[in-house]
């Protein structure tokens, strides 16, 4: 039996789970951060990292006196977090600001920037990131940053994503070319791929801005798949953390990413993380380009695979919103949901409140709900934005398939699916396909599975997951409900893709859109009676 740390760096709190080689998770501890927000600026979001440092601390000595396991015992330690969340740092890695957070949008105008000139110039990475480059990734980040803090680029070194961030903070690493980037967070992010050497021309990124002249030799580095060592435990941070200094520290990867691995993944699955936001991940042996994605980047999740990503901005964002609006919790909003029948609200609720991250990548949008009328309530609404996410997880997955990718199992990780089934069921009914389930949280299981691989307890991803994976259970469509889905799909997809294309799309007749949710709805409530 060996012991090792799997860290998990979410949006508000970091995850600290102990695995045993044998047994799988033996406990675990969280500890929060500040999310720094400006109602005045609904684009903006930071976080310290010296705060999401302290919280890894408290979290993982609190594990361990939970648990009574010595940290002597602890073998390796592994982490993900999100992603892309970028921090600009000085050549011995002290941070110039704080991390632009993957929900940060301030940098949508950089995107449309890079997007346009990718394509004018013809840059083969523009079609590997689905054909538009995000206001979510780096490139846009940082050129928003140095764009708005002209006093601070003398002393910028480089940027760094999180995860890579956070493994050379904890393994001491002070100079910023000794710091080992991660192909998951480089690829999806950055349009990194070594078919085209690495990252995209000295003469694009200048292109694009001056300011970016010289930034892609400070992004320079040792660029590495999960499997490989991105350093070890400085005595420093073992004394914060309580462990053993010198135990390995793998290179990192986005939460997602590892969630995935956490939820057994194999070929042919795809993983729904669905938390605040949601990740869709799969992986594959060949993958053609995939327009609209968030990327296809050779091991960026499994180091065997090439890894696919897609997703939505905001899906537990959206239903707190909600609540919120209706003065209460989530929790106590669903409460009788299980009883509502499929299209019975007579909503159509798109998942646009924060942007839309697949398949248009466009921030311009906003939250849109069709077919309200006097006794509408928010246990309506809330109940019409599950379904609408679920409608929009399956135009991803089916323009996943349509370029070849393999969607043969539907696999719901994540922390929302464990505590609400009525999203399970929906999302089964909508996809039209049994949904597993994972028996307990897989978040920070992924990263144990890499810290099992960085400590030598396995030779193989596969090994350590048929050790220490949670079991599933399924969750079977309802025939019924699927059929109506069908029909109420439909009128999703056409209202999704007249309203979301930008201002070149093509006129649309909706129409009928009002009426048949008013039929569909008519319909559920005369099958209840």
């Amino acid at each position: 039996m060996a012991v090792v740390a799997g860290v998990d760096f979410g949006t508000l709190s970091v995850r600290v789970t102990l695995v045993d080689s044998e047994c799988g998770p033996a406990g675990t501890a969280s500890a929060s951060y500040p999310l720094h927000r400006r109602r005045e600026d609904p684009d903006f979001a930071t976080q310290s990292h010296a705060d999401q440092m302290a919280a890894l601390a408290v979290a993982t000595r609190d594990v361990l006196a939970n648990t009574g396991i010595s940290g002597d015992a602890v073998q390796a330690i592994a982490l993900d977090t999100t992603g892309s969340s970028v921090i600009p740092v000085d050549e011995h890695l002290e941070p110039l600001d704080e991390y632009y957070l993957w929900c940060d949008h301030r940098a949508h105008a950089e995107a449309e920037e890079i997007t346009r000139k990718a394509h004018e110039m013809g840059l083969e990475a523009i079609d590997w990131c689905g054909g538009i480059y995000s206001h979510e990734w780096g490139f846009a980040k940082l050129l928003h940053w140095l764009r708005h803090n002209p006093g601070k680029r003398e002393a910028f070194a480089t940027a760094l994503e999180h995860c890579d961030m956070v493994a050379a903070t904890l393994s001491g690493v002070k100079n910023a070319h000794d710091v080992k980037r991660s192909i998951c967070a480089m690829g999806h992010k950055w349009m990194w791929n070594p078919k085209w050497g690495g990252l995209p021309p000295e003469d694009f990124l200048v292109a694009v801005d001056p300011l970016l002249k010289g930034v892609r030799a400070k992004l320079g580095g040792d660029y590495q798949t999960s499997n490989k060592i991105a350093g070890h435990l400085s005595p420093e941070w073992a004394e914060k953390l309580g462990l053993r200094a010198g135990i390995p520290i793998p290179v990192g990867a986005f939460d997602a990413h590892w969630d995935a691995i956490g939820s057994n993944i194999r070929e042919g699955d795809v993983v729904n993380v669905v938390g605040t936001s949601t990740c869709i991940i799969g992986i594959a042996r060949d993958a053609q380009l995939v327009p609209g994605v968030c990327g296809v980047v050779p091991g960026s999740v499994h180091p065997d695979y090439i890894g696919i990503e897609a997703g939505l901005s905001a899906t537990g964002d959206i239903f707190e919103a909600i609540a919120q609006r209706a003065g209460t919790r989530v929790h106590d909003l669903s409460k009788g949901l299980e009883s509502f029948k499929a299209g019975q609200t007579g909503l159509l609720r798109l998942s646009w409140d924060n942007g839309d991250r697949t398949v248009l990548v466009n921030p311009e949008l906003g939250g849109v709900t069709l077919g309200w009328n006097m006794v509408s309530t928010a246990q309506d609404e809330l109940f019409a934005a599950i379904e609408g996410t679920a409608f929009h997880t399956r135009i991803i997955l089916e323009r996943m398939a349509e370029h070849g990718v393999r969607v043969d199992r539907v696999i719901n990780a994540g922390g929302i699916p464990q505590k609400n089934e009525v999203l399970n069921q929906i999302y089964a009914n909508v996809l039209n396909k049994p949904v597993l389930v994972p028996a307990g949280i897989p978040t920070s299981l992924g990263s144990g599975i890499m810290a099992l691989l960085a400590a030598g307890i396995y030779k193989t991803v596969e090994e350590a997951q048929a050790a220490v994976c949670l079991p599933f259970r399924t969750v079977d469509p309802d025939r019924q409900a699927a059929a109506t889905y069908d029909r109420l799909y439909t009128l999703y997809k056409d209202v999704y893709f007249a309203l979301g294309r930008r201002r070149e799309a093509a006129a649309m007749p909706l129409g009928r859109v009002l009426p048949e949710l008013r039929e569909i709805a008519a319909a559920a409530r005369s099958a209840e009676a």
